[in-house]
């Protein structure tokens, strides 16, 4: 696993963010999205220590969430009901799927900016906002907004978890490193963001 991380490191920076891309548009699809790695992956992305690594991250990660998000939403538009209470719903679980649309009926918009902030809720959001019939401009703007957000966050803590890692000696991998220490300095930043993000949802 170290080695693939280092050879995924030391990609060509296009390939590199376009990787960053697929990764992100699978983590944004519902029950697929548990088994990627978004956070670690953009982590791995900074960890490289390109220039202008940042920014391209950024544009990354949000093409590729706003790329998953909108094959949801548009899946929860046409096929919503029938989703539901097929397998695929039942994979999802109808609580998570009560749980996404008493959240969206009670915050709209916001919730979708929050969403990449809201663990497992995350995918299921965007299939009942298109079941609730949600604006679709409305639906991208905020989705907008909270991708990049979320992109900024990660890039902020990878940037500080990748001079961390600088510091110590023998490092096998930056990007390796990167991604374990900003997982490490991620935990209660998010935790704290998570909790302030609900209640301002709540309120």
């Amino acid at each position: 696993m170290t080695e693939l991380l280092a050879q995924v490191g030391e990609l060509p920076t296009t390939a590199l963010m376009g990787l960053l891309g697929v990764v992100m548009l699978a983590d944004a699809v519902p029950l697929v999205g548990v088994l990627v790695p978004g956070d670690a992956a953009v982590l791995a992305a900074v960890g490289a220590g390109r220039p202008a690594t940042g920014p391209a991250t950024v544009l990354a990660v949000v093409a590729g969430c706003l790329a998953g998000w909108s094959l949801s939403f548009l899946a929860g538009r046409r096929w919503g009901d029938q989703l539901r209470v097929s397998r695929v719903g039942g994979w999802i679980g109808e609580s998570r799927w009560a749980a996404a649309e008493a959240v969206l009926r009670r915050g709209g918009g916001r919730m979708v900016l929050v969403a990449p902030f809201l663990p497992v809720l995350n995918a299921v959001l965007p299939l009942a906002a298109g079941g609730l019939r949600m604006s679709y401009r409305r639906f991208l703007g905020c989705a907008a907004v909270g991708a990049t957000a979320w992109a900024g966050l990660y890039v902020a803590l990878g940037t500080a978890a990748r001079a961390v890692a600088a510091l110590l000696p023998g490092a096998p991998s930056p990007t390796v490193l990167t991604m374990l220490v900003g997982l490490v300095l991620a935990v209660p930043v998010l935790l704290a963001a998570r909790h302030r993000l609900r209640a301002a949802g709540a309120a």
